[in-house]
């Protein structure tokens, strides 16, 4: 199946210069009651996928070719309690992003990640969520504001962009800095000194 994408994408378009490996998904449960058959589908999902996606495209066009690949990972940097499964996985993708960037140096391919935090709103990823999560991790958040997936995608076209040309092996944070913030260390106020900037004008926070 992977093969076939690759091969019909090259047939129709010609060449692939860019890959994002954005495919993911995981449910919330405790490690002690995530079924084998339920940690499989979130770690072939989120590990399996990526690589086998990243070796056909090297193997079928970037081997010859050069580019630049762009996997999606999540802020698991401090475990992900409840989400063990898509930690364990984000993390080996964290690692492959690294290995890849190494081994396909020489054929002139770039290998880096985007790991948006928790507070990456969308309606979406609210649905799939019987808790409010966003609203739990909103007063972590440096910002003081939800991230929107504007400022995830401007990420990943930087980092596939000429302008990140000495980047590779890299993970970009989209966190606003949570995964630094301690709370019991320093308490940042309310504010509104860090909006968004979404279709190349500074908003107002919606959240």
């Amino acid at each position: 199946m992977v093969q076939n994408l690759v091969s019909e994408t090259l047939k129709k378009y010609g060449r692939i210069d860019f890959l994002v490996n954005n495919g993911g998904g995981q449910f919330l449960s405790s490690a002690s009651d995530i079924s084998s058959k339920g940690w499989d589908a979130v770690v072939e999902t989120n590990l399996k996928g990526p690589f086998l996606l990243s070796k056909e495209v090297y193997n079928q066009w970037m081997k010859d070719h050069g580019g630049s690949i762009v996997n999606i990972l999540m802020d698991f940097e401090r475990g992900v309690p409840m989400m063990a499964h898509s930690g364990a996985a984000r993390s080996g993708l964290d690692n492959l992003t690294k290995s890849l960037a190494i081994e396909w140096a020489s054929d002139g391919i770039r290998v880096n990640a985007v790991a948006p935090g928790h507070s990456i709103y969308s309606e979406t990823a609210a649905k799939n969520y019987p808790i409010d999560v966003f609203n739990i991790v909103k007063d972590n958040i440096p910002a003081k504001r939800l991230g929107l997936p504007e400022e995830v995608s401007s990420a990943v076209c930087f980092l596939l962009s000429p302008g990140s040309s000495f980047i590779s092996g890299e993970t970009l944070h989209v966190d606003a800095g949570g995964r630094l913030y301690t709370p019991l260390m320093v308490q940042i106020p309310d504010h509104e000194k860090l909006p968004p900037f979404e279709n190349g004008n500074i908003v107002k926070s919606k959240f």
